[in-house]
């Protein structure tokens, strides 16, 4: 009989096991992978994404001329910062409902038996939200700049990433939800409209909530994340750059993302 003798090599990829062999691609090959796959879909359906892009047009077309100027700035300057924020908060958590179709035709669970690093499959799917965040957030300024909005490009700039940094957790959080509720699809949706409309208007996106308000009112919003996000968007967004202020939005977008992230990290190793 003859003996074939495997090479060092494959002596130890076999001893390793299948999980090392299925993470040879790498965790960075393996994101990009999953996030183009899940922008591939938006570009095949320009009739989605141009309603997405309309949308927060149409409610600044509506609502701004209600507004009074703010201050010595146009309404427009107070109000873009929370329409764009309230646009990436909205898109960010409505993210989930893709996973819940994807458990419901199994397309999610031939994935999980993928060579595909779990840890990717969830971080790629948030780092695709940047991309429409990002999109939205510029053609909203595009428009109002040739209105009464000062435009500071290097004030919006910052002010985006940080919205993006933002929308990475808020999307984590949203799969992590989408999985938790996995054959429930009704969780999923009370809990994501239940909590949306509370964080918007106790960020001050459309009121501000200042020292007139019930006390209750104020306490809530100073534990809303989002709230010190708006305040830096705002402020960046007018030019100035005051160190509390900005440093405070940074924060609770990192925050934001970090809880996001390791929720729906650990949410999705247990997957099943």
């Amino acid at each position: 009989m003859t003996t074939i003798e495997a090479s060092p090599a494959r002596a130890t990829e076999m001893a390793a096991g299948p999980e090392s062999r299925r993470r040879t691609p790498g965790f960075v090959a393996d994101t990009w992978n999953v996030m183009t796959r899940e922008l591939k879909p938006m570009l095949r359906e320009p009739a989605s994404i141009l309603f997405a892009m309309v949308q927060p047009l149409v409610f600044l077309a509506l609502f701004a001329p209600l507004l009074p100027d703010v201050g010595t700035g146009s309404a427009l300057q107070w109000f873009v910062p929370g329409i764009i924020a309230m646009t990436a908060l909205m898109g960010a958590s409505m993210t989930g409902s893709n996973l819940t179709l994807e458990m419901n035709t199994g397309s999610h669970e031939r994935l999980l038996v993928s060579p595909l690093r779990r840890s990717a499959l969830l971080v790629g799917r948030a780092l695709k939200e940047v991309v429409p965040v990002l999109a939205q957030g510029i053609l909203i300024v595009a428009v109002v700049t040739p209105f009464s909005f000062d435009l500071h490009p290097v004030g919006v700039i910052v002010g985006l990433a940080i919205i993006a940094t933002f929308a990475v957790g808020v999307g984590s959080l949203s799969f992590a939800l989408a999985l938790v509720s996995k054959g429930q699809d009704w969780i999923f949706w009370t809990v994501q409209q239940t909590l949306i409309f509370p964080v918007l208007l106790l960020a001050g996106v459309l009121l501000p909530i200042d020292d007139g308000a019930p006390g209750w009112l104020r306490f809530l919003g100073d534990l809303n994340p989002l709230a010190y996000i708006v305040e830096a968007e705002r402020a960046l967004f007018a030019g100035t750059f005051p160190a509390g202020t900005v440093l405070a939005g940074i924060g609770a977008a990192v925050g934001v993302a970090a809880l996001g992230l390791v929720v729906g990290l650990r949410t999705m190793s247990r997957a099943d």
